[in-house]
């Protein structure tokens, strides 16, 4: 589902104008953002749990030439699954 996608059904449930409904979905997603940002997690309750992960610096290949090189550290954002969101699919 896209971004667009999503307005459009917010916009359909609520009977809100489009730029309402795209604000609340930028608002929802600059709230996770924020949250995983100063606290590391961001659970909501009946849907699942966003954590800040961590992936240590590796070695790796590039695919065109075969050359070793260094990936640097990062973090990337997990998500499980609430036990509500597994039933329902």
């Amino acid at each position: 589902m896209s971004k667009a996608t999503l307005v459009d059904v917010v916009r359909e449930h609520t009977e809100c104008t489009v730029n309402a409904a795209k604000e609340t979905v930028d608002a929802i997603f600059e709230t996770i953002a924020k949250g995983l940002k100063k606290e590391g997690d961001m659970a909501i309750v009946g849907f699942g749990t966003f954590k800040v992960g961590k992936r240590a610096a590796r070695m790796g290949r590039n695919p065109q030439t075969g050359e070793a090189i260094k990936i640097a550290a990062s973090k990337t954002v997990r998500f499980k699954a609430s036990k509500q969101l597994k039933e329902t699919l």
